[in-house]
């Protein structure tokens, strides 16, 4: 498959609201995307997700969230509930999309193009991070416990939001 079928900016995802939204309205920016939980215990890591978000969101950079019941039914609540969470225990204001499947059948589109990009083509648990470029490629996958601080991520998004925008 080539590069170019893999470009995340085709896909289509769902938000807390209920709407389609293309992610090529996030084309030209740089993107953390990580599967999310209210009840983990990487539930933490919100918190420095949006200090990330927030320290580099003028350069390009948003995270997108998307909460999943599938690791230990750690996220059973409804948008509202898990958004009401976000927001009150920590002060999320990044994108929170609608719930989805990581793994499986019912697996969100996005999800199978980012574990073809970057294998394996399972997704471990919650808080797994994908970073993709300006142009909507893939370019690197971080594990759950790999922390939104751990300098390796930093380095990553410093260097991708280093690339002329598109």
């Amino acid at each position: 498959m080539s590069n170019d079928a893999l470009n995340i900016l085709d896909e289509t995802v769902v938000t807390a609201q209920n709407e389609t939204r293309s992610l090529r309205d996030f084309a030209g920016n740089v993107l953390l995307i990580v599967n999310v939980a209210s009840r983990c215990g990487y539930t933490p890591q919100y918190a420095g997700l949006e200090a990330l978000y927030k320290k580099y969101r003028d350069r390009g950079f948003t995270v997108l969230a998307f909460p999943c019941n599938q690791f230990g039914g750690q996220e059973p609540g409804t948008i509202e509930q898990i958004l009401d969470f976000c927001n009150t225990r920590y002060g999320v204001s990044f994108p929170v999309f609608n719930k989805i499947e990581v793994n499986g059948p019912n697996r969100a589109p996005l999800y199978a193009k980012l574990t073809r990009a970057i294998p394996p083509e399972t997704i471990g648990w919650n808080f797994e991070k994908f970073l993709v470029g300006r142009d909507g490629r893939v370019l690197a996958r971080f594990n759950s416990s790999t922390s939104p601080d751990a300098e390796v991520l930093v380095r990553a998004i410093e260097q991708a939001l280093a690339a002329p925008r598109i």
